[in-house]
C-alpha cells in the first residue's frame, strides 16, 4: 500500500470517529431536479422536507415530491402567487403553509386558503416568511409580521406601532419551542417572549454598513436575510454582511475574511442537530460555532469540493464525484439521512455513501484548504 494511500486511510478514520462528536456526514452523492424532471421552474427559493415528501417552493409555484415524482400547485389550484418564499407545516394538523408575493395560503386535506391584506390581519400581501409554533402562525411581511392563532381565528399584525421594529420590513421567522424571532431587513433581530409578552430588539452596536468596528459585540449587521434555531438555543442570524449567533448571553461573528465561512453574502440560514447550515451566493456552509463544513461546486468539471475545517488542527478537503447544480444556494432542509438543496439552477438532494466509498475519491489534507475553495 502506498504511503498516499496510507494517509487517507488514517484521515478517513479520524473523519469516522469524528461522527460520534454529531458532526454532519459527508454528503458525496448527489442527483438533482430541474424543469425536466418534473419541478415547476429552476429557480428555488426554498426547501422542506418531511420524513416521506418533500415541498420545494419556485418563482412559478411550488411542487410536492413523494419519491416518485413531482406534483405541482400554482394559481390554478388556489395558490396566492406563483412565487413562493417560505414553506412551513403545522406540526398539529400537517397543513402546510406557504409565504408568496401574493399572500399567505394554507393547503390542508386538498384544501387551498389564502389569507390577505383584504380578507385577513395579514400586514401585507409580500410574505417571505412563515413558521409556526404552539398553535400560532408568525408570517413574516413587507410591512412587519402577522401573528395568527388558529385556534381563535385571531390575528394581530406586529409593526413599529406597538413593537420595537425599527424597519418593517421582516424577512424571516423562526420559533425555538419557547420564542419567537424575526430577521428584519434593516432592523436586527426582534425577539418575542409569548409568556411576557414583550418584546426585545438586538441591533448592530456600532451601526456602521460597511463594516464591523469591534468583533462579537453584538449583531453584526442590521440587515438581516434569515433567523434561525438550533436545539442547543443558539440564535443564528443570516445577513448579506456576514453571520451572527446567540445563546443568550454572548455573540459570536463570522466573516468570510477570517472564518471558514465561503461568503458573507447569505440567503438563508437552517439549523439542523448541532450545526447551522449557510446558504451563500458561493457555496454551502454548516458550522457550530467551532468546526465547519463548505460545499462548493467546480462549475469547469461540475465536481464538489468538501473542506472539513476542526476547531483544532488542519483542514481537509474531499474532491466529490457529484453536488448541486449551482454555487447560489437559497435554502437547504433534511429529511433522514439526505440534506435537500435549492439553488438558482435547480433543487438537489444529497446522500452520504459512507467513508468506504469516499476513501476511493481523492482526500487530501491541506492547510489551505480553505482559500482553494474560494478559488
Amino acid at each position: 500500500m502506498s504511503n498516499r494511500h496510507v494517509k487517507t486511510t488514517i484521515l478517513l478514520a479520524g473523519l469516522a470517529a469524528s461522527t460520534a462528536l454529531a458532526r454532519p456526514p459527508i454528503y458525496d452523492q448527489w442527483t438533482t431536479f430541474s424543469v425536466k424532471d418534473g419541478i415547476p421552474s429552476d429557480k428555488v427559493f426554498c426547501v422542506y422536507a418531511a420524513d416521506d415528501f418533500v415541498w420545494i417552493g419556485t418563482d412559478h409555484g411550488a411542487a410536492r415530491y413523494d419519491g416518485t415524482g413531482w406534483r405541482i400547485l400554482s394559481p390554478k389550484d388556489g395558490l396566492a402567487h406563483q412565487a413562493v418564499l417560505g414553506i412551513a407545516r403545522d406540526p398539529d394538523s400537517g397543513d402546510m403553509w406557504f409565504a408568496t408575493m401574493g399572500g399567505l395560503s394554507r393547503y390542508s386535506a386538498g384544501r387551498m386558503d389564502t389569507f390577505t391584506q383584504l380578507n385577513s390581519g395579514l400586514a401585507n400581501n409580500v410574505v417571505y416568511g412563515v413558521t409556526i409554533q404552539n398553535g400560532e402562525v408568525w408570517a413574516a411581511t413587507a410591512a412587519g409580521a402577522s401573528q395568527y392563532e388558529i385556534a381563535k381565528d385571531r390575528w394581530t399584525i406586529h409593526d413599529d406601532t406597538n413593537s420595537p421594529m425599527h424597519e418593517i420590513w421582516c424577512y424571516s421567522a423562526a420559533g425555538d419551542g419557547k420564542r419567537i424571532y424575526l430577521g428584519v431587513w434593516g432592523g436586527g433581530l426582534l425577539e418575542w417572549d409569548p409568556a411576557r409578552r414583550r418584546w426585545k430588539d438586538y441591533r448592530d452596536p456600532d451601526g456602521e454598513m460597511e463594516i464591523d468596528l469591534f468583533r462579537d459585540d453584538g449583531l453584526v449587521h442590521d440587515i438581516l436575510t434569515g433567523v434561525a434555531c438550533d436545539r442547543n438555543g443558539i440564535v443564528w442570524a443570516g445577513s448579506y454582511f456576514g453571520l451572527s449567533s446567540y445563546d443568550g448571553r454572548k455573540w459570536r461573528n463570522f466573516l468570510d475574511h477570517d472564518s471558514p465561512l465561503i461568503s458573507n453574502f447569505i440567503n438563508a440560514v437552517t439549523a439542523h442537530g448541532d450545526f447551522c447550515w449557510i446558504a451563500t451566493d458561493d457555496g454551502l456552509n454548516a458550522t457550530n460555532r467551532a468546526d465547519w463544513w463548505s460545499y462548493r461546486r467546480n462549475e469547469k468539471t461540475g465536481r464538489g469540493v468538501v473542506v472539513w475545517t476542526p476547531r483544532r488542527g488542519e483542514a481537509e478537503t474531499i474532491n466529490i464525484d457529484s453536488i448541486f447544480p449551482h454555487n447560489y444556494v437559497l435554502g437547504t432542509a433534511f429529511q433522514k439521512n439526505a440534506i435537500w438543496v435549492a439553488t438558482e439552477k435547480g433543487v438537489a438532494r444529497g446522500t452520504p455513501s459512507g467513508l468506504r466509498t469516499a476513501a476511493a475519491r481523492d482526500v487530501s489534507p491541506n492547510s489551505k484548504a480553505n482559500k482553494a475553495l474560494k478559488r
